[in-house]
């Protein structure tokens, strides 16, 4: 059994649906979809439409596009509730979430932790010389503000740190109290800021993520990372721990770089050539 993942497939974007129907079916197999699926709980419904019957086991983490709240949701539901509403339908599709059990299988014969992560940011990846209260002004200066500053609400926390924060917090003491198995933390924000650098915007990281996860690739026997978010396809390893963001991204992206065979990334056993 082996274990694949793929992330920001944005499938309001009609080319991306159009791949994303050609994966080959691995009836034995995991998959992982970390994040960003689109904007809709129908974007939702498409990807698991096409996924599910075609995998073991699915699994999904919230991207920050599907927590935004747009004009095109007829709900218009906020925050904590429309996340909640998100992983309702997960589990109708039997998609596995980050309230759910941390599941334990093997793959390439090794038993593996997989944990599905939902921490969001907190500003902290930023220049150390940069305080918090300018941090918004220093990556405006270069042009650069993510939509989430007008369509991500954290309701009913008070502001998207303090929501980054208790999910944290939460979240650590699930992982510190599993089994001491090797683990696959699976977010769709990058969990260490070396893994959060964009040469093209490189201010952007201000939305990628929180330095109170920057060790956690070390603290739970972690296996691999894998992540999306930046639509940066690559593998690396930050203190001997392979990380793998595994983004698909927008149509101009990926068009003549990325096949059906290859859309998605091999996490267990190992990556793909």
């Amino acid at each position: 059994m082996r274990l694949y993942a793929l992330s920001d497939l944005h499938l309001g974007c009609s080319e991306n649906r159009e791949i994303l129907a050609q994966v080959p079916a691995r009836p034995d197999d995991w998959l992982i979809v970390a994040g960003d699926v689109g904007e809709t709980a129908h974007h939702l419904r498409l990807a698991f439409d096409l996924l599910v019957p075609r995998f073991r086991q699915v699994l999904w983490v919230p991207g920050n596009h599907e927590l935004w709240t747009t004009a095109r949701d007829p709900a218009a539901l906020r925050g904590v509730a429309r996340y909640q509403a998100l992983v309702d339908l997960c589990r109708s599709y039997g998609v596995l979430t980050p309230e759910d059990d941390y599941p334990v299988a093997a793959f390439g014969g090794r038993s593996m932790r997989l944990a599905p992560l939902f921490l969001l940011y907190d500003y902290s990846f930023r220049p150390p010389e940069i305080p918090f209260d300018q941090a918004l002004d220093w990556a405006r200066a270069s042009g650069i503000e993510c939509a989430d500053e007008i369509l991500l609400h954290p309701d009913p926390y008070p502001d998207r740190v303090q929501w980054c924060h208790a999910r944290v917090e939460a979240t650590l003491a699930r992982l510190a109290a599993g089994p001491a198995l090797p683990t696959v933390l699976i977010n769709h924000f990058p969990l260490h800021p070396a893994a959060a650098r964009l040469p093209l915007v490189p201010r952007f990281s201000l939305w990628c993520g929180t330095l109170r996860t920057a060790d956690w690739h070390l603290r739970f026997g972690t296996e691999v990372v894998v992540y999306g978010h930046l639509h940066i396809r690559r593998t690396h390893h930050i203190d001997g721990i392979r990380f793998e963001e595994v983004s698909l991204g927008y149509p101009r992206q990926w068009t003549g770089r990325i096949t059906p065979d290859r859309l998605l990334r091999e996490i267990l056993p190992g990556p793909a050539s």
